[in-house]
């Protein structure tokens, strides 16, 4: 598309955008009696105007039926969770059986290492990102360190070249290659946090299957925000949260996926609970753990129902809206248009005071562009955020900014960049 840098173009935009409505389904934050502009999706969603509402349905079931609500009213709880893996399943590219909803990410990530990272004397190795999100950092130097390994000989972080923001496929490839005879487990987000590169997991998975190793992924800022094929592309195994583009509620339920070829396998470990116990002998309460069928035989503990009743609010406005290529769709543009604004700033001041370090290429990318500030980086995240520009500040001096498709606007875009152009001199 060829974008124009005026307001009129981006209301136009607005008015041919076939998801409009869809903002009105969110609440938004105000800023001096009007709408903040919102571009911190990839931290925190907005909250669905339909939340409370939810949340109170189950607090009415809780009142009228007590304990009996486990099996009781419209929406049993015993059952509840699987409300929410039909369209979960679509966003993640899994079966419905690959697909269970329990606990927090990081706990998530855990349990699954519990299965998928076994090493022995010759296969110990884990391959990550450097730079990847912290707590992902210390669960890994925490599994290696309770089977005995030390950090510093078992994982192996690439980092992107030398004068380059964001890693290469084939250096990838290449780092699994290099090191598959001691290769346990290949453990990658599926976007980088820092720098918002959307990593090739396809390719990723079969260098890492290819060698010899289980292939697994942190889906936290790509879950609702890129498309996903975990089944087609041989995943075994993955979790994401639930509170950034899916909009589920700050801490809100995670989730995980294990791929079906995983499902008969006794020789994987696992931290057991009983409500992962087979459902039809679960009441039985007999010693002895035996596994449900499916993703569900990885649950632990009994379903937080104020929690997944948040999650299955959004999950609702996801099915409303088509599912995620649309939005899929509308990202590209809405984040390309952005990506423009950013860069006519930059040409109207004479030099790239702001350089986005995000790729390019749309298909390596989500809503999120990293910008690098050249100077006075936090002054000019404090503007912004003094005049209702909300973005998320990462040091030392990356502010970044994530158009939803879901509840912004190309007029939002406009306006953000507007507000960038404006702090450069009211900051010098």
């Amino acid at each position: 598309m060829n974008y124009q840098n005026t307001l009129e173009f981006a209301i136009k935009l607005d008015e041919q955008d076939a998801l409009r409505s869809f903002r009105e389904e969110f609440l938004i934050p105000k800023h001096k009696g009007k709408d903040v502009i919102y571009l911190c999706g990839n931290s925190l969603g907005l909250q669905p105007r339909s939340a409370k509402a939810y949340i109170q349905d189950q607090l009415n079931t809780w009142e009228d039926n007590a304990v009996e609500g486990w099996f009781q009213g419209n929406d049993p709880w015993l059952s509840y969770h699987k409300k929410l893996i039909g369209p979960l399943s679509e966003i993640l590219g899994a079966k419905p059986a690959e697909v269970t909803v329990m606990n927090s990410l990081t706990v998530n990530l855990h349990l699954l290492m519990v299965s998928f990272y076994k090493p022995d004397n010759k296969r110990f190795k884990i391959i990550m990102e450097a730079g990847a999100f912290p707590s992902d950092q210390y669960a890994v130097e925490s599994q290696v360190r309770f089977h005995g390994f030390d950090p510093k000989d078992a994982v192996i972080e690439i980092a992107p070249r030398n004068g380059e923001s964001t890693l290469r496929t084939a250096d990838i490839v290449k780092q699994i290659e290099d090191n598959a005879d001691e290769l346990a487990l290949v453990l990658f987000s599926g976007i980088n946090y820092y720098t918002g590169q959307f990593f090739d997991l396809e390719a990723i998975v079969g260098a890492a299957h290819k060698a010899g190793a289980y292939a697994g992924f942190d889906l936290a800022h790509a879950a609702g925000n890129v498309p996903v094929k975990l089944h087609a592309w041989g995943a075994d195994f993955a979790c994401w949260c639930s509170y950034k583009y899916i909009n589920s509620g700050p801490g809100g339920i995670s989730g995980v996926f294990v791929h079906e070829k995983h499902f008969a396998d006794a020789t994987l470990n696992r931290f057991a609970g009983w409500w992962g116990y087979r459902h039809d002998k679960r009441f039985l309460m007999a010693p002895g753990f035996q596994p449900e069928n499916g993703a569900e035989g990885w649950n632990v503990s009994t379903s937080p129902i104020i929690l997944m009743a948040l999650h299955k609010a959004s999950l609702d406005i996801f099915e409303k809206a088509g599912g995620l290529q649309p939005l899929r769709t509308k990202s590209e543009l809405l984040t390309g248009y952005l990506e423009y604004l950013i860069n006519e700033v930059n040409k109207a001041s004479g030099e790239d005071v702001y350089r986005i370090i995000t790729p390019t290429d749309p298909a390596a990318r989500g809503c999120q562009l990293s910008v690098v500030c050249k100077r006075n980086a936090k002054a000019i995240f404090t503007y912004l955020a003094d005049n209702g520009v909300i973005g998320d500040w990462r040091e030392p001096d990356v502010i970044r900014l994530s158009p939803v498709p879901l509840y912004n606007t190309f007029s939002d875009a406009f306006k953000a960049a507007e507000q960038l152009t404006k702090a450069l001199t009211a900051i010098n």
